[in-house]
């Protein structure tokens, strides 16, 4: 007996499909305009494409009504990150345009502040949506610290590696697993995560003041996840009872 699911199958594929041209249309125009380079375009397809498969995937086995306003500003966002990746891989070809870099990296930083109150106001909020958020916010970190790695050394990569770092220890340690309480805390850190990499990567500040804005965003970085882990781990064996209790 089939289920009657508001689902609607053809609906996300439209959704995920826009962002994939919306992808494509942001190559081709920084392609047009600074010349992108064979690196940049592979780079900016393969995050077009990898964003496309995940994120249908993780909305078919979400079973949402409807994709929602919330979604398509943290897709645009997506579109946004796919832009400065490319950017970022093209840059280790020829100089990069860092006006446009910077550009698209502040419209994305903004955003970021947007999808959540358009989540919270329409009534949208998910668990996918604040997922979705997490990973694209996860990427622009990444590749920000890769690129102001180049003028900085590579230290400044566990920026952009600790939260998968973490992600994979969680595999191991089924206790960092834990849902961890709201902290307004955790989340202005991670705010200024991209906020000082962007700073650095504008090339506006002298190389020492560079280095201590990059040095402060992983100093508060590991401060957060050191905080989060020590509560993780201070609460486990309260948490395992509580699911054994449920079970």
């Amino acid at each position: 007996m089939a289920l009657n699911n508001p689902y609607n199958t053809t609906l996300v594929r439209n959704e995920t499909a826009a962002g994939a041209a919306a992808q494509l249309l942001l190559l081709v125009l920084l392609g047009t305009a600074i010349d992108l380079g064979p690196v940049g375009w592979l780079t900016g397809l393969a995050f077009a494409v990898a964003t496309w498969a995940v994120l249908t995937r993780a909305l078919s086995r979400s079973w949402l009504v409807s994709f929602g306003a919330a979604n398509r500003v943290t897709l645009a966002r997506a579109t946004l990150v796919g832009g400065v990746t490319a950017l970022v891989a093209d840059s280790f070809e020829s100089p990069p345009p860092v006006t446009v870099l910077v550009a698209l990296t502040a419209v994305a930083l903004l955003l970021d502040a947007v999808d959540g109150q358009v989540a919270r106001r329409t009534g949208t909020s998910s668990s996918l949506g604040a997922r979705f958020d997490m990973e694209v916010d996860a990427v622009l970190i990444l590749v920000l610290s890769v690129y102001v790695a180049t003028s900085l050394g590579p230290w400044v990569l566990l920026i952009g590696t600790m939260r998968y770092a973490f992600v994979a220890a969680a595999r191991v340690l089924p206790w960092l697993n834990g849902q961890l309480p709201p902290s307004t805390a955790r989340k202005t850190v991670a705010a200024l995560q991209g906020v000082l990499l962007l700073i650095v990567g504008a090339d506006v500040l002298p190389y020492a003041l560079a280095f201590g804005a990059a040095l402060l965003a992983l100093t508060l970085l590991s401060w957060s996840f050191a905080r989060d882990i020590r509560w993780l781990w201070r609460t486990r064996d309260s948490r395992a009872e509580v699911t054994a209790g449920a079970r």
